[in-house]
C-alpha cells in the first residue's frame, strides 16, 4: 500500500539498515530496541513521526487506547515513541501477525494451545497406530485411516477417560492389594473354604468303619434351658485359643461379658444367672487345673447341682469333698471291680440330679508336636503343680506318682532328660486324660499288667472320644469350626486361623529322636490316628448331608413352581371355556363339569408329594368312580405335563 505524499515528505528518504545493524525480527521488544537506536541517531525524524501520528487502524499499543487519545508526555520513552514509524513500515498482514503473536504471549492461551496441540498430536498418533492394528487384523474392513474430525475427538475422549480411570484406580487401591486386579478371581474357581489346612487332598481312604450314629453329631443345645457344654482342656493342644473362641467369638443372644484385665468371662443364659459353659475362661478351674475325664465326670455334676452361681469357685477342700462323695456313690454301684468293667461302661454321666444335660468337648493334637510343645513349656518353668489328679476320691501318693525333678520347677531341662523320666505325665497324656482311670485302678500300676492296662486305657479313651458331643483337631482349624457350628447350631463371628508356625515346629529333631518320641507316646499315636479318621469322616458326612439338603430344597422349589404354573394354566383355561360356553346349553352334554378342577388338584398333589407318599397313594385301593375319572383325564394330564417340561 502506497503512503500519502505528505507522509513521504515527512518521513524523508526510506530508512536503510546500516551496515552491521541487527536484522529485523518479529519480536516486538527487538523492534522497540532497534527503533530506539534509530531515534537516537535521527531525532528530527522521530519528532516528525510523532506529529504525524500512527497510520489509520494502528494503535499506540497492542492492548491500550489509541495514541491520539492520550497526551504525549515528555518523560515517555523513546522506544514507545518509535513504534509508530515501525507500523508504518509494515504491511497490514505483518501487523495482524504481530498482533496475534502479542496475544499469544498470554500464559493461559499458551498453555491451552500447547495442550490442544499435544493432545491432537497424541490422537493423530493413536489413530495411525490403531489403523495399522486394525488393518493387520481385519484387512480391507479396517476403516480407521478414514476417520474424520469427529472420530478423532471421540478417540481422544476415550483415551482421556482411560487415563482418568487408571489414575483413580491407582489412588483407590494402590499396588496389588485391590481384588479387582487379581486375575486369578476370573481364571480359577473359588477355593473351598474348608479345604484341608495341610494342603492335602480333601478325600481320604477311611481305615475304620463307623455307623451313621457315630458320624452324625447333631446336638439340640438349649442355651435357655439346662444344657451345659463342658470343655476338657488337654495341655498344649490349642485349648486356650479354642476356649477364647467359645467366650468371645460366638454369636449369642446374650454374649459373654469379658472385662479387661480378667481371664474369666461371665457367660449367663438369656434371662438367667446360670452359666451355659463350663471351661477355664467361664468358670475357672472349678474341678482342678487341667482336670481330666475322670475328674470332670465326677466333679461337674456335683458342682453344678451344689452351686447355681458359676462365679463362686469351690475351694480345694470342697473339690476333694465333692470327688470323695462321687467316688463313694460309684463304690456303691453293683459292679465294684474297676478292672472288670468294660470300656463301654466308662461313658460320661450326661445328666445331673437337677436334670441338666452335659455335653463334653475337647481338642486333640498330633502327639509329637504336642510333646515337643510341652517340653518347651516346661523349659520355661511350667510345672502344673496345682493339678489334683483326683481318682477314686483321692489324689495319688508320691509312690504312685513320683516327681521327675527335685527343685521348684524343671526349667532349662534338655530334651534327653525330659524323655528319660519314666514318670513323666507328658507320655501318652491325651489317652490318660480321656480314659476312665478307675477302670485300671487309677495311678496304682500294680493292679494289672502293663500290657492289659494300656489296652484298657486306649479302648476307654476311644470310646469316650467317640461318644463325646464334639472334638476337634488342632491341625484342622476350619474343619473344627465347621463341625462345631453344625453340631451345636451356633455360629462363630470370625473364622478360625490356622497357625502352621508354633514353638514345636521351631524345634529341629532328627529321625531317631522323632521315633523315640513316637515310641514314648505310642498310645497317643494310635488314638490320634483313630480320632483323625473319625473327624474327617464326620466332616465328609456333614458336607454330603448339607449338599443333599440343598438339592432337596431346590427340588421342592421346582415342584412348587410347577404347581403354580399348572394352577394358573388351568384357571385361565377354565375361565376361557366358561366365557365361550352357551348358557342355554344342556347340562347333560357336560357330564363332568369339575374335571378340570379335579385334574388341577391331582397334578398339584403329585408334584408336591414326596416319592414315599406317592407310593402309598398308589398302593391304596381306588373306587370305580375314581378310576373312571383318572381314565378320562389321563390324556389331558400327559399333555399338560408335556407343556410344563417344554416350559422348563
Amino acid at each position: 500500500m502506497a503512503l500519502p505524499a505528505c507522509a513521504v515528505r515527512a518521513l524523508g528518504p526510506r530508512l536503510q539498515p546500516e551496515r552491521g545493524a541487527p536484522a529485523r525480527t518479529t519480536c516486538p521488544r527487538r523492534h522497540s530496541r532497534v527503533e530506539a537506536e534509530l531515534a537516537e541517531s535521527r531525532p528530527g525524524l522521530v519528532a516528525a513521526s510523532v506529529r504525524a501520528g500512527p497510520p489509520r487502524g494502528v494503535s499506540h499499543g497492542f492492548h491500550s487506547r489509541p495514541l491520539l487519545e492520550e497526551p504525549l508526555k515528555a518523560s515517555s520513552s523513546l522506544a514507545g515513541a518509535a513504534r509508530a514509524p515501525l507500523f508504518a513500515l509494515l504491511s497490514r498482514g505483518c501487523r495482524r501477525r504481530m498482533h496475534d503473536l502479542r496475544r499469544r504471549w498470554d500464559l493461559g492461551s499458551l498453555c491451552r494451545a500447547l495442550l490442544t496441540r499435544g493432545l491432537a498430536a497424541l490422537g493423530h498418533s493413536l489413530k495411525h497406530v490403531l489403523s495399522a492394528i486394525f488393518s493387520k487384523i481385519f484387512g480391507p474392513l479396517a476403516s480407521v485411516g478414514n476417520m474424520d474430525e469427529k472420530s478423532n475427538k471421540l478417540l481422544l475422549a476415550l483415551v482421556m477417560l482411560f487415563l482418568f480411570a487408571v489414575i483413580v484406580l491407582q489412588y483407590v487401591c494402590p499396588g496389588t492389594e485391590c481384588q479387582l486386579l487379581r486375575l486369578q478371581a476370573f481364571s480359577s474357581p473359588v477355593p473351598d473354604p474348608y479345604r484341608s489346612e495341610d494342603e492335602s487332598s480333601a478325600r481320604f481312604v477311611p481305615r475304620y468303619n463307623f455307623t451313621r450314629g457315630d458320624l452324625l453329631r447333631k446336638v439340640d443345645f438349649d442355651i435357655k434351658g439346662d444344657d451345659l457344654i463342658v470343655f476338657l482342656h488337654i495341655q498344649k493342644t490349642g485349648g486356650t485359643t479354642f476356649g477364647r473362641h467359645l467366650v468371645r467369638n460366638i454369636q449369642l443372644e446374650q454374649p459373654c461379658e469379658c472385662r479387661v484385665g480378667q481371664k474369666k468371662c461371665t457367660c449367663h443364659r438369656p434371662g438367667k444367672r446360670e452359666t451355659w459353659l463350663f471351661s477355664r475362661f467361664s468358670t475357672g478351674w472349678s474341678c482342678g487345673l487341667h482336670a481330666d475325664w475322670t475328674e470332670l465326670t465326677s466333679c461337674v455334676p456335683s458342682v453344678v447341682d451344689g452351686k447355681r452361681d458359676a462365679k463362686l469357685r469351690p475351694s480345694r477342700w470342697r473339690i476333694f469333698q465333692i470327688l470323695d462323695a462321687a467316688s463313694k456313690d460309684r463304690r456303691g454301684s453293683p459292679n465294684t471291680n474297676p478292672g472288670a468293667n468294660s470300656p463301654s461302661s466308662s461313658k460320661a454321666r450326661n445328666t445331673s440330679k437337677s436334670g441338666k444335660n452335659f455335653h463334653y468337648i475337647t481338642i486333640l493334637r498330633d502327639p509329637v508336636s504336642r510333646y515337643l510343645s510341652e517340653w518347651r513349656h516346661v523349659q520355661r518353668g511350667a510345672t502344673w503343680k496345682a493339678s489334683l489328679h483326683v481318682c477314686d476320691g483321692r489324689p495319688p501318693t508320691s509312690e504312685e506318682l513320683p516327681s521327675c525333678y527335685t527343685g521348684d520347677d524343671w526349667s532349662g531341662c534338655p530334651l534327653k532328660e525330659f524323655m528319660d523320666c519314666p514318670y513323666n505325665l507328658a507320655n501318652n497324656r491325651q489317652v490318660r486324660m480321656l480314659s476312665d482311670l478307675t477302670l485300671v485302678g487309677c495311678y496304682n500300676l500294680s493292679v494289672m499288667p502293663e500290657k492289659q492296662r494300656n489296652k484298657v486305657l486306649l479302648e476307654s479313651a476311644k470310646s469316650n472320644l467317640k461318644h463325646m458331643a464334639f472334638f476337634g483337631l488342632t491341625e484342622f482349624q476350619r474343619k473344627t469350626q465347621y463341625l462345631f457350628e453344625k453340631t451345636f447350631n451356633m455360629n462363630f463371628i470370625s473364622p478360625f486361623t490356622q497357625y502352621n508356625t508354633t514353638r514345636a515346629s521351631s524345634v529341629e529333631i532328627n529321625e531317631e529322636i522323632q521315633k523315640r518320641i513316637e515310641g514314648l507316646n505310642f498310645l497317643d499315636m494310635e488314638l490320634y490316628s483313630y480320632a483323625k479318621d473319625l473327624f474327617l469322616q464326620r466332616y465328609q458326612f456333614m458336607r454330603q448331608k448339607e449338599h443333599q439338603e440343598a438339592r432337596r430344597k431346590r427340588q421342592e422349589q421346582r415342584k412348587f413352581l410347577k404347581g403354580r404354573f399348572l394352577q394358573t394354566h388351568f384357571q385361565s383355561q377354565g375361565q376361557g371355556q366358561g366365557q365361550g360356553q352357551n348358557p342355554s346349553q344342556n347340562p347333560s352334554q357336560n357330564p363332568n363339569p369339575n374335571a378340570n378342577q379335579n385334574l388341577t388338584q391331582n397334578l398339584i398333589q403329585n408334584l408336591t408329594q414326596s416319592p414315599s407318599q406317592k407310593e402309598n397313594r398308589e398302593n391304596q385301593k381306588q373306587s370305580p368312580g375314581q378310576e373312571q375319572n383318572e381314565g378320562n383325564t389321563s390324556n389331558g394330564t400327559n399333555d399338560y405335563i408335556g407343556s410344563v417340561e417344554k416350559w422348563r
